[in-house]
């Protein structure tokens, strides 16, 4: 798979730095992540990576995955609390995003096992 993708109108996006996942981190077709969902990510992967060896990575790849999968799909999913919210299929989490003038802006990836109130306040902050 490439590291490049396209927007709608047939732009290249280059590989997102974003420190030591630059590599695995892009910027998606037609989107764009915030600052904060990159410190959700890798809390995450570090969770899952404590918790057995290979499953940090494997979250990744799975969020990732999801986020990609907003190229052709976003805007379809449910709101809640003022975004989109599309729930990850393999992992308890949740891609909160937006769509602004044809681009998706994600805003958080959170656990859904939190207490709501604390997602809300997330999302609010």
């Amino acid at each position: 798979m490439s590291i490049f993708a396209r927007n709608r109108r047939n732009r290249l996006f280059g590989p997102w730095p974003l420190g030591r996942f630059n590599a695995r981190l892009r910027r998606v077709r037609g989107s764009s992540l915030k600052a904060a969902v990159r410190a959700d990510l890798a809390a995450g992967r570090r969770f899952y990576e404590r918790r057995q060896s290979g499953v940090g990575s494997y979250f990744f790849d799975s969020l990732f995955s999801e986020i990609d999968s907003l190229a052709s799909r976003a805007g379809i999913h449910r709101q809640q609390y003022g975004f989109h919210r599309l729930l990850a299929r393999k992992f308890p989490y949740a891609v909160y995003y937006r769509v602004i003038t044809n681009e998706v802006v994600v805003f958080r990836v959170l656990d859904c096992r939190r207490d709501p109130k604390w997602i809300r306040r997330q999302l609010q902050g």
